[in-house]
């Protein structure tokens, strides 16, 4: 008797759930790391933990940057559906090219700080960043030279972009 071969669908979704297993452990960290920052400071509080990084709670309402973050309250179902949508294609960009590595990494920690986000918007209404970098360099550009706050799951959607940047370039100088 011949043993089961398994479809190219069914191989496709095995080699998908390590990358959903590490997106996640991204989420899980990323919603630990807030659930500790809501459960121990106030709106507005700051730690200094260096001369440069700060500890804080901040709600963020918009995207990136707070942007949109005053349009009025449509913007939070914007951000959720658009995050539902984003992370639909990835998945199935992900299914399609799990054994690129490179590629998979990148949308993975996209999708897990993109879920976290989502996450947060839901339950909240808003993003809780806590993450605060500040160097004088910065002040022509951002206020008092803070960074704008920030959160683990826009971490790894950076990291993430930057991967995707990366694998690009290497693709176009391998010629394909």
């Amino acid at each position: 008797m011949a043993g089961k071969k398994s479809s190219p669908s069914s191989s496709a979704s095995h080699g998908l759930l390590p990358w959903l297993g590490i997106a996640v452990i991204i989420i899980l960290l990323d919603q630990f790391t807030k659930t500790l920052i809501v459960g121990y400071f106030q709106l507005g509080d700051s730690r200094e933990v260096f001369s440069f990084f700060n500890v804080v709670r901040v709600h963020n309402h918009g995207a990136a940057f707070s942007m949109l973050a005053t349009a009025g309250g449509w913007q939070r179902w914007f951000f959720i559906g658009l995050g539902f949508v984003a992370v639909g294609f990835m998945l199935y960009m992900l299914r399609q090219h799990g054994g690129q590595r490179l590629f998979a990494w990148a949308l993975t920690l996209i999708i897990g700080g993109a879920l976290g986000n989502v996450i947060d918007r839901l339950i909240h209404g808003y993003v809780v960043d806590f993450l605060d970098f500040h160097f004088r360099f910065l002040a022509p550009m951002f206020h008092g030279g803070h960074f704008p706050s920030f959160n683990i799951a826009d971490v790894a959607i950076s990291v993430g972009a930057a991967l995707l940047i990366l694998d690009e370039i290497l693709r176009v100088r391998r010629g394909g």
